[in-house]
């Protein structure tokens, strides 16, 4: 004779007066809170029987007799915890809880294991398995109903972090924002930007200065890191770079105040790559610096391009700093492009030079186009293919005639 399933043993005081009516008709069950617990057991008694301790309290419950329906019901209602038996027709508890898990829909839904088999193997197994507790049969409703309520209020704490770490990074995110020049704040200046960051705020920075009527200066600047540090850095980036933003100081100047700061307040193992260009757009020289920096790129209107390369030290880390500059002639219709490594590096580690080369590539094929679309085709086209690992910036500027 097949063994039968264990049957809960619920506390009298807590079900004994709903034990003659079920679901949604009992008198007296408040079950408006909001709050869902799903119960998955192929023994119709033993639901029923939680159902009542569950609704007696205020709770509403779903059930489901098997895993595969217990994920259906899960992926369609959400529930806020999953009651799940172990032994069941078809795949156990073990295997619905790694399911559950695997699902980004339902990954996130506490589940208690109750079951018959008391052995620590067991029990190791469904904690591994992503369960947060595991309660032997019999069960007492009592003791049930406590480990709900502990594991919802676990629950809800974590969300509620999250939630205001979400908000934080939020504001974060509109005050990076709100530094960031946008081309219809320096028309004269004649750029287009592409940012997309990584994270809610980004390491990449970038401003767009006008130094004098013929005069501009375009910085793009890579911070190691992302986050809440990060964000706070390019602020101090930004009023350190304009602080240095007039025809007095050099943009050699200007890095080197830069980073006479930055080693000070950067933590440990950061750093900042820098590329600042200050164009005379009377004369179309370009003087180019650059601290560690992804390599300048000049395309003209018939599809020559230029890969400026200066080999020099990251800003934040070395006493002594070492610069490079480079001057360029420029004619009309010339554009020039900057960017952070995120746009030619798929993957970390990966092969830069692969990465130069196709944006180099997509900067020629694109730039009959105004340079707003350019710039968005050029980025579409680079990052086609790849899901971005990084922060991705780019920021293009037309010589006008």
């Amino acid at each position: 004779m097949p063994a039968m399933a264990p049957i809960i043993e619920p506390d009298p005081a807590l079900i004994a007066p709903h034990l003659a009516v079920t679901g949604e008709d009992r008198p007296g069950v408040r079950n408006d809170s909001g709050v869902k617990v799903l119960i998955v057991d192929d023994t119709s008694i033993n639901v029923e029987l939680l159902q009542s301790v569950l609704e007696a309290e205020g709770f509403q419950t779903l059930s489901a007799c098997d895993g595969m329906s217990a994920r259906a019901i899960s992926k369609r209602e959400s529930p806020d915890l999953i009651l799940l038996d172990v032994m069941m027709p078809g795949e156990s508890g073990f295997e619905t809880c790694a399911l559950l898990k695997s699902d980004p829909k339902t990954s996130d839904i506490p589940v208690i294991f109750l079951s018959a088999l008391d052995d620590v193997k067991s029990k190791v197994r469904g904690l591994k398995s992503g369960g947060v507790d595991y309660v032997s049969k019999p069960v007492h409703g009592e003791e049930v109903l406590a480990r709900v309520r502990v594991h919802l209020r676990i629950r809800e704490n974590n969300r509620a972090l999250i939630r205001e770490q979400q908000a934080r990074l939020q504001e974060l995110r509109t005050a990076q924002q709100a530094i960031l020049v946008r081309p219809s704040d320096c028309p004269a200046a004649c750029f287009g930007i592409v940012y997309h960051p990584l994270e809610e705020t980004g390491g990449d920075f970038y401003d767009v200065i006008a130094l004098n009527d013929d005069l501009f200066g375009y910085f793009v600047a890579d911070i190691s890191g992302h986050g809440s540090s990060a964000a706070f850095l390019t602020s101090a980036v930004k009023a350190l770079l304009r602080q240095y933003s007039n025809p007095l100081f050099s943009p050699e100047d200007a890095m080197r105040g830069v980073d006479s700061v930055m080693r000070q307040i950067l933590g440990e193992e950061q750093y900042l790559t820098a590329a600042y260009a200050r164009l005379n757009r009377r004369t179309r020289r370009l003087t180019v610096v650059s601290a560690g920096h992804p390599p300048l790129i000049t395309v003209s209107p018939s599809g020559d391009a230029r890969i400026v390369e200066l080999d020099s030290d990251p800003l934040g880390i070395f006493g002594a700093l070492t610069l490079k500059k480079k001057e360029i002639r420029l004619a009309a219709g010339d554009r020039f492009y900057m960017y952070s490594d995120g746009l030619i590096e798929s993957a970390p580690g990966a092969d830069r030079r692969v990465g130069l080369d196709r944006l180099v590539a997509a900067c020629i094929a694109e730039r009959r186009l105004p340079l707003d679309e350019c710039l968005n085709a050029v980025v579409s086209s680079v990052r086609s293919s790849d899901a971005p690992a990084d922060d991705v910036l780019l920021l293009g500027v037309e010589v006008n005639a």
